[in-house]
């Protein structure tokens, strides 16, 4: 074979293997590009627009008192059983045997002794038998005549009495004093509170939550609002879990919700963490948040 054949020969299979090595490196681009260049759509927590309560409220301290209570008299040398104190008894059970009478209880309650001594009384052989029925506390609060237009029977609060911190008490405002008092500036209520376990002891200080302008609307948490000057957004998700930008109004603020005066309709679905990770007009996949 002549040597220039050769030559001829070999320049061919030299630019053959560039073509293919370029072939290759493109084609390997391509795929690599189709398999990495669509990154799959973030996992963002959603929760669906619902109704929830809203409410204000305002808070005060008052004194437990006795539902019911009554005191008796009674002399230490008149008893002929000693009396069995900080016991619950029922209507009509025998709460002291004198000699002179018997005593009965005419309601349901707890047996106690007022802290009073005897000297106080004017003998120490003279002591005061008492008969509390807390399975409901009474509670007189003094409201700042500011809430005057708010404060009404019928009101619902909430009770804590610090030895029970993580616990709270039921109940509503039983009344309200027609006037105010003029050197306090205040409106007295009195509230009834629920205490089945007579848990509140009578005197107890109470911390007391009255809510009021109670209502169920449209709510979001939150942390799926983004401020933009004045104007409040959320992502909302529409037909395949794209997400668009919906400008919205919102009203009070309740225990880490919002709520929704317009923008939104009930069982939308909105975005209700990750804003950082999506953008207008994104595709998401969406994580049902539990209620």
């Amino acid at each position: 074979m002549k040597r220039s054949k050769k030559i001829t020969i070999v320049i061919i299979i030299f630019f053959l293997v560039i073509a293919l090595v370029v072939i290759g490196r493109h084609a390997s681009g391509l795929y690599f590009k189709k398999k990495f260049s669509k990154r799959p759509p973030p996992g963002v927590m959603v929760e669906i627009v619902n109704n929830k309560n809203f409410n204000q409220s305002l808070e005060s301290y008052c004194t437990s008192l006795s539902s019911k209570t009554l005191s008796y008299k009674i002399k230490k040398n008149e008893l002929l059983e000693p009396i069995n104190f900080n016991s619950k008894v029922n209507k009509g059970d025998v709460i002291a045997k004198l000699s002179t009478k018997t005593i009965t209880a005419p309601f349901a309650g707890v047996i106690g002794k007022r802290g009073i001594s005897g000297s106080s009384l004017g003998s120490e052989n003279t002591i005061i038998l008492t008969l509390d029925d807390s399975k409901k506390v009474l509670c007189d609060l003094k409201i700042p005549e500011v809430y005057a237009a708010v404060l009404k029977k019928g009101l619902r609060l909430n009770a804590k009495f610090s030895a029970y911190k993580d616990k709270i008490y039921e109940g509503k405002i039983e009344s309200v004093a027609s006037r105010v008092d003029a050197q306090t500036r205040s409106i007295l209520a009195r509230a009834k509170i629920d205490n089945k376990n007579s848990e509140i002891i009578p005197g107890s200080l109470l911390e007391i939550e009255i809510l009021y302008n109670e209502k169920d609307a449209l709510s979001v948490p939150d942390t799926s609002i983004m401020y933009e000057g004045s104007k409040k957004f959320v992502y909302k998700i529409v037909e395949n879990n794209m997400i668009k930008k919906t400008e919205v109004e919102t009203g009070v603020r309740n225990k880490g919700n919002l709520e929704i005066l317009s923008g939104l309709n009930e069982g939308d679905k909105i975005v209700a963490e990750g804003l950082t990770k999506v953008r207008p007009g994104m595709k998401i996949k969406p994580i049902i948040k539990s209620q």
